[in-house]
């Protein structure tokens, strides 16, 4: 009856049809009221477990925010808001959860309405959560933005003191991000208090409607962000160091593999190139070659060794190229920290074999009570295998480096082929 449910008849009517997607869409709100329930009774037998087994007050819960991303199969920088919803909803907000159950409200609109209350105490908390939802057919018809603004309300009627302390503390999480954009762009984003997001965007304004060079708008606009960034001329070379990793077929035009950049991703092998050539022949530009070695089955990176605690340069580079990412599953976060997957405290070696590259939050997570991390290399395949405190396991596969696939053995090497080059530009 339960796979039924899913199915879809092709000879329905349009109508019916219809009702199926509004079904599938409370089912999906149902789901997710049943995964917040299910999160926060895991986050209290946990509390309970840790009480009992004397894990200090600080400690406790540890590790668990990331375990909750890795069974939703998300990044775990995600898994600390997976578990404040759910716990602020089921603790908190009977009904925002009532709503949520219904269909009334989707995952993402419940999601807004703990947000917005997050700096109200428990009392106001639960206020907000009934003014708003008790009565879940007036929300009907809201939007994303409607519901929003309606718990902000709400929230500054209930203690505008805490909605200013929040306004007065925002500017510490300003930032900068940036992710890939489509045809080799990149999105840089910049987290800043009003005020100064409002300035930079005024003079981007003044410095297009000043300028008649041929440029659009928008191109003058992104032009002088990185002009005022950076002091140069956006038609100058960039001075700042980047890293390439490439076949050395490549490289000469004997195929059109993709590249791969640091911090990017793939790169088309005509922009490798174009990349590789400005920078041979623009004075100001520096240009270095290292051979890497790839293995003829997997294609992976081979290993290194140290007998050094800390991984020395030369190997974290080469981790770092070999991973890419941070290797917790489903993290694509950059790697901060060069990580013994088996401590060295336990006798985990410091090599390649050992050695993962992993965000700073991943790094700390996999250090709290039951969580077990180890490595294998089977046929040139580096496989992670993270175990966590409920018995879960997870595995993360480094990626391929690029280049086509290895069709020919090196002498000197014997089983290795000598195929991968790393280039740094600065």
């Amino acid at each position: 009856m339960f796979e039924s449910m899913f199915d879809v008849d092709e000879t329905a009517s349009q109508a019916e049809l219809r009702a199926a997607v509004e079904r599938l869409e409370r089912l999906k709100s149902q789901a997710a009221a049943a995964q917040a329930r299910a999160t926060a009774l895991w986050a209290a037998k946990r509390q309970l477990a840790e009480e009992s087994a004397g894990v200090r007050a600080h400690h406790r819960g540890k590790g668990l925010a990331s375990e909750v991303a890795l069974a939703r199969r998300d990044a775990p920088v995600k898994g600390n808001q997976h578990l404040g919803f759910a716990k602020a909803l089921v603790n908190e907000m009977p009904h925002t959860l009532a709503a949520l159950e219904s269909g009334v409200l989707s995952e993402w609109r419940a999601n807004l309405i703990v947000r917005e209350s997050a700096c109200l105490s428990v009392e106001h908390r639960r206020q907000l959560d009934a003014e708003l939802c008790a009565d879940a057919s007036g929300l009907e018809g809201w939007g994303n933005r409607r519901i929003e603004a309606e718990a902000k309300k709400i929230a500054a009627r209930l203690d505008a003191a805490a909605l200013v302390e929040r306004a007065r503390k925002a500017p510490e999480q300003r930032c900068v991000s940036c992710r890939p954009a489509p045809d080799n762009m990149l999105y840089v984003t910049v987290l800043l208090p009003m005020t100064h997001g409002v300035a930079v965007y005024a003079a981007c304004n003044r410095a297009a409607d000043t300028t008649f060079d041929g440029r659009t708008r928008d191109q003058v606009m992104a032009d002088t962000i990185y002009e005022r960034v950076t002091g140069r001329s956006a038609a100058e070379p960039v001075s700042v160091a980047l890293n390439l990793v490439m076949a050395d077929t490549t490289l000469f035009g004997d195929d059109e593999a993709p590249g791969w950049a640091q911090g990017y991703g793939p790169v088309p092998a005509a922009v490798v190139r174009d990349l590789v050539s400005d920078a041979v022949t623009d004075a100001k530009a520096k240009a270095t070659l290292r051979r890497l070695y790839r293995h003829p089955k997997s294609g992976q990176l081979v290993a290194m060794e140290s007998r050094s605690w800390l991984f020395p340069k030369g190997l974290a580079t080469f981790i770092g190229l070999r991973d890419q990412s941070c290797r917790t599953p489903y993290c694509d976060a950059p790697i901060r920290h060069h990580d013994h997957a088996v401590p060295d405290r336990e006798g985990g070696p410091t090599s390649a074999l050992n050695g993962l590259g992993e965000c700073q939050a991943c790094n700390y997570a996999k250090e709290a009570p039951g969580w077990h991390v180890t490595t294998t290399d089977t046929d040139g395949e580096h496989t992670a295998t993270f175990c966590t405190p409920t018995g879960a396991k997870y595995f993360s596969i480094a990626p391929p480096a690029p280049g086509t696939p290895v069709s020919r053995r090196s002498i000197v090497e014997g089983e290795l082929s000598i195929d991968i080059v790393t280039f740094l530009a600065a």
